[in-house]
């Protein structure tokens, strides 16, 4: 099995698994529906796995449901071998299937001990093996039988000895039933998303056939940087329809054609954010932004020691939790990939997804993962039974994904939450969370007369903080509530004919927080708590680190 010139980095690692004789049976997960560029054309992975990666192999199967047994290479051997049998059809039943490869590898190594045949190669490709060896319980009688003869390809005479390898294909390794995923003979091989090199194979492909849909001097390696995430097939997709309309794909709308795609091959799972603004954007809590600051300098100049893996940022609602992550990732200058909803009823989806998620935030390079409402998404370490354990293999995933310190400086996790106390402990220690945030309403009146001076300045009602000083403001003021008091003003300005002022002091009349004040302050002392380090608390706040609750 020689290394193809065209083989992706994955690829290496199977080939030396195969040749050093430490497996024979490979299970493919991840990216195994994407395309790969071959020659100036594009494939699909068996595809590829049958003309490439096998081309030295004298025969080679290859098994789905929908299709049954196949023999790609060395068909007429393999009709030799049947003998009689050879005037019935190929079985299309899995365990049939199965049941013959086995059969055809144990003759010939039983003819070779004999002396009478030399040592042929064969190898088996099984498409969506998660559906013939469901990660259930309960197996049927059939697929227990099936399950012993694959597992058996893994390890035991005459497969591990003969030159024979099988392939089984899958989603999702948590798909796939464990007793097969997990054995110990079996090479877990996970196929990422494509990168630079690969992406730009394709993309020289795509421009050979679809020329129209590229400006004559593009640049191979930026545009294939520039899509750094993307697969292959959304890539072709695009490519296809932009050379039909005769659209080139400009450089202006890069962003948001990574943007469009990354969302559909994520299928709902992220949202990719733009980042638009800065922390010069952001309000208030200056020792703050400025430990921000130095991060995102050590980030860019490659100084990664003392670069967190992950910030906590926490506080009440509507303080603009969301709004501090969009402006770090500004200051970056890096994608922001904000996870959405990824449970789902169905037994191993949610694992699925988040492994797709893993897959997709892996291959963007230097980007950031956005967690809202982390104490809810995240899970618990201890799920009990209302949910079978999912809960606990989720929260054992993200746990591992975020301490992988080979993610230092290309991944920062951002978890935010108004209940960090509710986030196992485990997940927000030093080498997965290293910086806590504490972002807190306004403490004084100067502060809540900045904050709504600079919200009502977005709807064009210009009134300095000097002017607000005289009005009742109200202390504990987050963004949330300032900015519905800036478009209740705004629209007694339109509706009323009132002047700025006046609109804001009848705003003002009996105003009352969003947020009840017990609720407010309990969410305070929290978020107080929980910050790493005191200077990121305004002073009139210190006193809730220590101060005992009710």
């Amino acid at each position: 099995m020689p290394l193809p010139a065209s083989a992706p980095a994955w690829a290496a690692e199977l080939v030396l698994a195969y040749e050093s004789g430490a497996h024979g049976q490979f299970v493919l997960h991840g990216n195994v529906h994407d395309r790969l560029a071959v020659g100036g054309r594009l494939v699909n992975l068996p595809r590829w796995l049958e003309e490439e990666l096998l081309a030295a192999f004298d025969v080679v199967f290859a098994y789905d449901l929908g299709n049954g047994l196949r023999v790609p290479r060395g068909a007429d051997r393999v009709a030799e071998w049947r003998g009689a049998e050879a005037k019935e059809p190929l079985p299309r039943e899995p365990l049939a299937a199965v049941e013959l490869v086995s059969r055809i590898v144990r003759t010939l190594a039983n003819l070779r001990a004999l002396g009478r045949r030399g040592k042929e190669s064969v190898a088996c490709i099984v498409r969506g093996a998660e559906h013939l060896l469901p990660a259930t319980a309960g197996l049927s009688p059939e697929q227990a039988s099936l399950l012993s003869l694959v597992r058996d390809w893994a390890g035991e005479a005459p497969f591990a000895d003969e030159p024979f390898a099988s392939f089984l294909v899958a989603d999702a390794l948590s798909d796939l039933h464990p007793q097969v995923a997990f054995h110990p003979r079996v090479a877990r091989v996970r196929v990422p998303l494509p990168g630079t090199e690969e992406l730009a194979d394709a993309i020289g492909a795509l421009r050979a056939i679809h020329a129209p849909a590229f400006d004559a001097g593009t640049d191979l390696a930026a545009t294939a940087a520039a899509f750094a995430g993307v697969s292959v097939a959304a890539l072709e997709s695009l490519v296809k329809t932009r050379a039909y309309e005769k659209r080139p794909i400009a450089g202006a709308d890069l962003v948001q054609v990574k943007k469009q795609l990354v969302e559909r091959d994520a299928t709902g799972l992220v949202e990719f954010v733009e980042p638009r603004r800065t922390l010069a954007d952001y309000h208030g809590q200056e020792p703050l932004k400025a430990w921000l600051r130095q991060d995102i300098t050590l980030w860019k100049a490659g100084d990664l020691k003392a670069l967190p893996m992950g910030y906590l940022v926490c506080g009440p609602v509507g303080t603009g939790k969301t709004f501090l992550v969009e402006c770090l990732a500004g200051e970056a200058g890096v994608p922001v990939v904000k996870l959405k909803n990824f449970r789902e009823r169905w037994v191993g989806s949610s694992e699925g997804n988040l492994e797709k998620i893993f897959r997709l935030v892996r291959a963007l390079g230097r980007c950031i993962v956005f967690v809202d409402e982390a104490d809810q998404a995240l899970g618990r370490r201890e799920g009990g039974s209302a949910d079978s354990g999912l809960s606990g293999r989720l929260y054992a995933m993200v746990a591992q994904e975020m301490s992988d310190s080979g993610n230092r400086g290309r991944v920062m996790w951002i978890l935010a939450s108004s209940r960090p106390d509710l986030i196992e402990v485990d997940l927000k220690r030093p080498g997965r969370v290293d910086v806590k945030v504490p972002i807190l309403p306004t403490s004084t009146p100067a502060e809540s007369a900045a904050l709504l001076a600079t919200l009502l300045a977005r709807y064009e009602l210009a009134l300095p903080p000097e002017a607000l000083s005289a009005l009742p403001l109200p202390l504990l003021l987050t963004p949330g509530a300032a900015e519905a008091i800036a478009v209740k003003a705004y629209r007694l300005v339109r509706t009323a004919g009132l002047a700025p002022a006046a609109a804001l002091a009848r705003c003002l009349e009996g105003y009352q927080s969003p947020v009840p004040r017990d609720v407010m302050e309990q969410q305070m002392r929290i978020a107080v708590r929980e910050a790493t380090d005191l200077a990121f608390v305004p002073e009139p706040f210190r006193h809730l680190a220590t101060e005992r609750t009710p």
